[in-house]
């Protein structure tokens, strides 16, 4: 099988399914994932909220697990890394803002290696400039953010995902079959090119 080191960005108040879920199931498909979060090493925690969709006008949200971090923050090297996974959930509307995140994600996009967001992930990608020209999806409410961005909004049901070239989006952790597929075929290609 052929396995690939995996970078995952993470902040507090990361979506704790959409943390939690591809960290474990890219593990069990034989890849590395290494969960890092500006600021802390590993052995240091995360806090998570649980966003739930049940019939109000936006998701509610609900304290989450501590997630444990298994690689320090400070000591990464985009470059060792063969893909990106972005989460979504309320730490990408404060990660954006951080200069060495844009940075890690305008490598991985400069690199054409694969990248992952989901939710509200897409968020960091469009602070990042990554996706002019690219079909995106995310929550819904980041449309704006995405068509801003240079995007184009693909409209999904929630248990669904979309793949532009090495990109693969989806709009929260209902569709995370879809959406660790996809990004497993594209991990799959690029170790294979």
């Amino acid at each position: 099988m052929t396995s690939a080191k995996i970078l995952l960005l993470a902040g507090d108040f990361v979506e704790d399914y959409e943390i939690m879920v591809p960290f474990q199931t890219l593990q069990v498909l034989g890849h590395t994932v290494h969960a890092v979060c500006p600021e802390k090493k590993a052995g240091d925690h995360v806090r998570t909220a649980i966003h739930d969709f049940e019939g109000d006008q936006t998701y509610s949200e609900k304290p989450g697990h501590n997630f444990v971090l298994n690689a320090t923050f400070a000591e990464i090297k985009p470059q060792d890394y063969d893909a990106l996974v972005i989460p979504g959930g309320r730490a990408p509307e404060y990660l954006r803002l951080n200069k060495r995140v844009l940075e890690i994600i305008r490598y991985f996009d400069s690199a054409d290696k694969p990248i992952a967001a989901i939710c509200h992930g897409p968020q960091l990608l469009a602070a990042a400039r990554v996706i002019a020209g690219k079909r995106v999806n995310a929550y819904p409410a980041c449309a704006p953010e995405v068509e801003l961005a240079g995007a184009t909004f693909v409209s999904l049901e929630v248990t669904e995902a979309v793949t532009d070239g090495k990109l693969v989006t989806g709009p929260a952790w209902p569709a995370h079959p879809a959406w660790l597929t996809q990004f497993q075929q594209v991990l799959l290609r690029h170790l294979q090119a």
